[in-house]
């Protein structure tokens, strides 16, 4: 059973505390675009994000806002800003780096937050049963691409009825297998 894979650029999700800081007091996110996922959305706002040796201007903000703010970035955005990010489950923060976020009202200095998104599957438990696996299960996903196809190891299997069948891998991860628009993986053993 083949599903799409994706690519995940770079991103920041901002808890609502945050985004007032970043954007204006009571200010609300606007919705740019909607993502695979459902109700998750793609926003017009943007930040820079700043790290001991370099800035990363115009980074998206996914939405809609989240308890906790979170950066997510390649680990060659990593080396670039002179971050330490560890690669990490989305929301597993504690003891990941460190960045400021700046917008046009304010900044934000993120004590922890910053990772390199541990590629992993949204599947349904529907999709999960027809592909024979379970909840944080660590899968291999084999691409098939023009001239760069690759099986990728330490897959996470997240499973939820809110999610929709689809892998996730960063700009890094994507290169390396030379993706393009369209792509489908399929679970190897």
């Amino acid at each position: 059973m083949n599903f799409i894979v994706e690519t995940s650029a770079r991103h920041v999700h901002v808890s609502q505390e945050d985004l007032e800081t970043l954007f204006g007091k009571g200010y609300e996110l606007t919705k740019k675009k909607d993502l695979s996922q459902p109700g998750q959305y793609a926003c017009e706002e943007r930040v820079t994000v700043v790290g001991p040796k370099k800035e990363m201007a115009g980074v998206s903000i996914l939405g809609p806002v989240r308890p906790a703010s979170q950066v997510e970035i390649s680990l060659t955005d990593a080396r670039s800003l002179g971050i330490a990010a560890p690669v990490r489950e989305s929301g597993d923060v504690a003891g990941s780096g460190a960045c400021k976020l700046v917008g046009p009202a304010g900044e934000v200095e993120l004590k922890e937050g910053v990772i390199a998104a541990k590629r992993h599957i949204h599947a349904t438990p529907e999709d999960a049963e027809k592909l024979g696996v379970a909840d944080k299960e660590i899968v291999s996903v084999k691409i098939d691409t023009d001239g760069r196809s690759l099986v990728f190891g330490d897959v996470v299997v997240r499973v939820s009825p809110k999610f929709a069948l689809a892998m996730h891998i960063d700009t890094d991860e994507s290169n390396a297998a030379g993706c393009g628009r369209e792509v489908y993986g399929e679970i190897v053993k």
